[in-house]
């Protein structure tokens, strides 16, 4: 895996922690934030496209590949869609550690596998083990979520002798990411789609969607705009941008270890936690994350 794909995946690392710790705090908003989101990703980004390569260079005469490209967006903006939703459920009912650790373990698990069986993806040895760094260092961060006391562990303490929601909600998050990333890959390598007209295209199927689902809310939608403005231009910005380094990145190296090595901001979000949300067990954070980022360096190699 080339320096090169390495910082621009960490970059979208940065970028993807940034956006869910907003998102985190607006779950409860809900589809009013997502359907704006939305609009302000496809507006922002939109005027990016033609100096990004127009929709791509798949296509007969090398000007992109049409009908692959509207299959792509359309399938991938509705996977999309369902992917937002059952996240900012989660983060409406669970703690934002505990969603996003999950979620983000599980995305990658899921994907590697595909990735090897599927998609004839051979990573090396050294890689794998960089795999499996990186994957246990997010479970024993969302372990020391777990059996915390006081604050908003004891509030939940009773939910957790049965199944912590949020890691129910986590993991339907999870299965999201792997089939987004999944897809995403398949359809941006195969009809040699842009990164930033594929990510336009598919927040811009976003926006019927929501529409649908909001038109009981519709009223809502001003005030959104007139309180979380600033969150919203930063969501614009961040939400896409993280994705777009992705598809970048796995048209330079393989998804089975691309992937996985997003999940440094798991990282991010943890010493967020710790420093900001005051959550508990640092220590037992900050070891965690050092196995992420051992994990990242084999996945260099």
């Amino acid at each position: 895996m080339s320096s090169l794909a390495v910082l621009i995946v960490l970059s979208a690392a940065v970028a993807h922690a940034a956006w869910n710790v907003l998102a985190h705090g607006v779950s409860r908003i809900g589809l009013p934030f997502l359907w704006w989101g939305a609009v302000v990703s496809t507006v922002l980004w939109a005027g990016v496209i033609p100096f990004t390569g127009g929709i791509g260079s798949g296509g007969p005469d090398g000007s992109g590949d049409l009908a692959g490209f509207l299959l792509g967006v359309g399938v991938s903006g509705v996977i999309h869609v369902g992917y937002m939703l059952v996240l900012q459920r989660g983060y409406a009912t669970g703690r934002l550690s505990t969603v996003y650790t999950t979620a983000r373990g599980t995305g990658p698990t899921i994907s590697v596998v595909v990735a090897v069986l599927l998609l004839g993806e051979r990573p090396s040895g050294i890689a794998l083990i960089g795999v499996v760094a990186i994957l246990a260092g997010v479970v024993a961060v969302g372990l020391a979520d777990r059996g915390t006391p006081g604050g908003p562990d004891a509030r939940m303490a009773g939910r957790r002798r049965r199944i912590d929601p949020g890691v129910l909600w986590g993991l339907l998050t999870g299965v999201a990411i792997a089939t987004y990333t999944i897809w995403d890959a398949h359809a941006v390598r195969t009809w040699e789609l842009s990164p930033v007209a594929f990510m336009v295209g598919c927040t811009l199927i976003e926006i019927p969607i929501y529409s649908i689902a909001l038109r009981r809310r519709s009223r809502e939608l001003a005030g959104v705009l007139r309180r979380h403005w600033p969150r919203l231009l930063a969501f614009g910005v961040l939400s896409p941008l993280s994705y777009i380094l992705v598809l970048i990145a796995i048209t330079m190296a393989p998804v089975a270890l691309v992937a996985p090595m997003r999940e440094i901001s798991v990282v991010l979000v943890a010493l967020f936690g710790v420093v900001v949300l005051r959550e508990g067990r640092p220590g037992w954070r900050i070891a965690a994350s050092l196995i992420v980022v051992v994990g990242v360096l084999l996945l260099a190699l």
